[in-house]
């Protein structure tokens, strides 16, 4: 493992703190300012009156992090944020909401990663500046799963697996070792930017779940067809479980086995951080060893109810609330 390679440029949450989580969630911590109305820009000099702005929580791996703790679990979150006001704020939001932020980095003279989402309800186009997110390394990841394993961690889950370049060429190492601790694995990679596509394959065998959406299913998988490319990837060793937006979620199995979800279509104000709520409901109800039909159902009834509020966290579901729509145990 490669250590981080320059002491002075980095320092961590209180390291005297317990920190106690049954699921660990590595990834990026960022704030998005959400958008909404003409957000197509026009350059030379043109000024455009926007509907709502918002500051909201971002990050695949904090929104996801956030839908846990939402639905009741003990979820930690290791990331890394600049020493800034942007860092300051989003890792204390976090807190308030029950993730353990004890375990984001603070790294100095880098900043707070920042994405610009321009939304129009049922899609959106990102601008993001990576920041300090490409800053995690092997040594952290492992070192932090180790000292959750004796307070109940179970599960870790790695998100924006092509914005962090720097992790990604050791995670196969990190993913042998975290299943050596006992650990179950999953893996949202987020979209690549560069679209290469390039690295995943040699983490599928030591993954439990992968969770794609459509687009990423099929650049993954290298097939026309998402399912075909799901019971491939499937094939390499997770379970994959792929997200088409509104029409619902599908699963494939190691052994070819497909089990679908229809959605609700709904009028959606703002799709961000959808696909990580969805990655949430899912993975709770995995660990309770819910069934596919199930699991997916309450996946797909938590993005659907994500999709109506801005930002990726304001709509995420209490276990209460989606029992309440019919997402049972």
């Amino acid at each position: 493992m490669r250590g981080i390679g320059h002491d002075d440029a980095v320092t961590s949450g209180p390291g005297s703190a317990a920190h106690r989580a049954e699921v660990l969630v590595v990834g990026d911590l960022n704030p998005d300012l959400v958008l909404t109305g003409d957000v197509v820009p026009r350059f030379g000099q043109a000024e455009q009156l926007l509907d709502a702005a918002s500051l909201v929580v971002g990050g695949s791996g904090a929104i996801t992090a956030h839908g846990l703790a939402r639905l009741g679990r003990d979820v930690a979150l290791l990331a890394a944020v600049g020493d800034d006001d942007l860092g300051h704020v989003m890792t204390t939001r976090l807190a308030a909401a029950g993730v353990d932020s004890g375990l984001v980095l603070v790294r100095a003279g880098v900043p707070t990663g920042v994405t610009v989402v321009l939304s129009r309800g049922d899609d959106r186009s990102m601008l993001t500046l990576p920041g300090a997110v490409d800053t995690l390394t092997a040594d952290e990841v492992v070192g932090a799963a180790t000292g959750l394993v004796g307070s109940g961690l179970r599960h870790v889950h790695v998100a924006s697996y092509f914005l962090q370049p720097g992790l990604a060429r050791d995670l196969p190492a990190v993913l042998v070792e975290l299943r050596g601790l006992g650990l179950t694995t999953s893996l949202d990679t987020n979209a690549d930017p560069a679209d290469r596509w390039e690295g995943v394959d040699a983490l599928l065998p030591h993954l439990d779940v992968l969770l794609p959406n459509r687009a990423e299913a099929l650049a993954l998988g290298d097939d026309s067809d998402p399912r075909r490319a799901a019971v491939a990837l499937a094939a390499r060793g997770p379970l994959t479980v792929v997200k088409v937006g509104s029409r619902g979620a599908f699963a494939a199995t190691a052994d070819g086995e497909l089990v679908e979800e229809a959605g609700s279509p709904v009028e959606a104000i703002d799709t961000t951080g959808a696909g990580d709520t969805f990655d949430a409901a899912f993975l709770a109800a995995w660990l309770d060893g819910a069934g596919l039909a199930t699991a997916l159902h309450r996946a797909v009834t938590a993005g659907g109810h994500s999709v109506l509020h801005t930002g990726g966290t304001a709509g995420q579901p209490t276990t209460a609330e989606l029992e309440a729509q019919g997402a049972t145990p």
